[in-house]
């Protein structure tokens, strides 16, 4: 689900499903119009293959607007394919469900989404989503011309190149970000705390998208800044925490700011050493389409009450970060210092509609082992503590000085 592949994408696991054939999901009525159309257009499998609710669903409108086209659309700005007129019409059918994680893929979306989940690719190098209806940086990544430009969580990108993002999907700002490598892309930002958006121009990069970072800092804390949870996440991290018992240091702490998450089994996998087997990781709720399902602890748990452990989050913190600090927290192993985390904590299920075509569907949500949805409000910390503007260009981090002070004080 979209976190993963087979597969859950940045926070989920997203599984291939292919499905054949199936145009529209309801009971077909009002018919009389099909003959004529049919004369126009070449249609097939316009039947409902599976009716999966009891009310009926009138598809005379939406036959006559289609009839109303082919008989008297002046192309001005160019033709339409009929397959792209049904390609527009599933997107809009999406698009229906006012929900920004849900989307229909064509072909050329597809590929794109396929190129991202392979964890390399040419862009800027950010994590965008959308808050209250608006694009926005969740983070950006370490190393890329979008850190190097400047770029913070919770930018509001307002235009792409001069376009309005107002009305356009993640995926729609991901394909006009995304281009040839080292051509360049503005992105006009407003920013809080500034008076007037403005415009950021980057040169496009391979992103090599980081994964773990540790230190040994002198005051006796170790220190492991996860990056994302890729599939190679678990590994490193179990190397990272083998550095930290060898260190013979006892007070740990997790940066998983700027972390916009990744695949959901690298954060049960990790959450698995701080708990007992069987304790609640996360929940996968459907709300009523079928039975929840509890994801658990493996149990490797190797330090007991012996840690002494604090997580920083802020906004860009999302999904599998925050799926994996909602469990230590509510679990009293962790302390999360910081700012309210983004709040990404819905499952987004990758399906085949054709074999250049998907739709990416929410289908659940998160939510922590206390019953929290992570989608309502994301992760407030026990101490919250701002970074501004000015803490930046001053090279200060008032976050991770709270974070230490609570740690050398435990």
């Amino acid at each position: 689900m979209i976190h993963g592949r087979s597969l859950y994408v940045w926070g989920g696991i997203v599984i291939l499903i292919a499905i054949s054939g199936i145009f529209f999901v309801g009971v077909l009525v009002g018919r009389n119009n099909t003959q004529t159309i049919e004369k126009m257009a070449s249609i097939v499998n316009k039947e409902p293959l599976v009716v999966f609710e009891s009310t009926q669903t009138d598809f005379e409108s939406f036959w006559k607007v289609w009839n109303l086209i082919n008989e008297k659309f002046a192309p001005i700005n160019g033709t339409t394919t009929d397959q792209e007129k049904i390609w527009g019409a599933i997107e809009g059918l999406v698009g229906s469900l006012n929900d920004d994680y849900s989307v229909f893929l064509p072909p050329v979306d597809a590929e794109i989404f396929e190129e991202t989940l392979s964890g390399n690719f040419g862009g800027v190098g950010i994590e965008i989503g959308i808050r209250d209806e608006v694009l926005t940086v969740i983070a950006p990544l370490k190393n890329t011309p979008a850190e190097k430009a400047g770029i913070l969580t919770n930018d509001r990108i307002t235009k792409i190149d001069g376009t309005s993002t107002e009305h356009l999907s993640i995926d729609e700002a991901v394909r006009m970000i995304r281009g040839e490598i080292e051509t360049p892309v503005t992105l006009t930002i407003a920013r809080k705390g500034v008076n007037e958006p403005f415009d950021v121009t980057m040169v496009r990069a391979i992103i090599a998208i980081p994964t773990i970072d540790t230190e040994k800092r002198d005051d006796g804390i170790f220190v492991i800044k996860l990056y994302n949870f890729s599939a190679t996440s678990p590994g490193l991290f179990r190397e990272a925490l083998r550095e930290f018992v060898l260190s013979n240091y006892d007070k740990l702490l997790l940066d998983l700011r700027g972390n916009a998450g990744g695949f959901l089994e690298a954060a049960v996998d990790i959450a698995s050493w701080f708990l007992p087997a069987g304790k609640t990781v996360t929940v996968e709720d459907f709300v009523g389409r079928k039975d929840d399902i509890v994801h658990r602890s493996r149990g490797y748990n190797i330090f007991g009450e012996n840690l002494k452990m604090v997580i920083l989050v802020n906004g860009g913190s999302a999904s599998a970060s925050e799926i994996l600090a909602g469990a230590l927290s509510e679990y009293n192993i962790a302390q999360l210092i910081g700012e309210k985390t983004f709040g990404k904590g819905s499952v987004q299920e990758l399906l085949k509609v054709t074999s250049d075509t998907s739709l990416k569907l929410t289908i659940a949500q998160w939510k922590t082992p206390g019953g929290h949805s992570i989608s309502k409000g994301g992760l407030t910390p026990a101490f919250e503590v701002k970074m501004t503007e000015k803490d930046r260009e001053e090279g200060k981090d008032p976050q991770l000085e709270k974070a230490v002070e609570i740690l050398l004080n435990l």
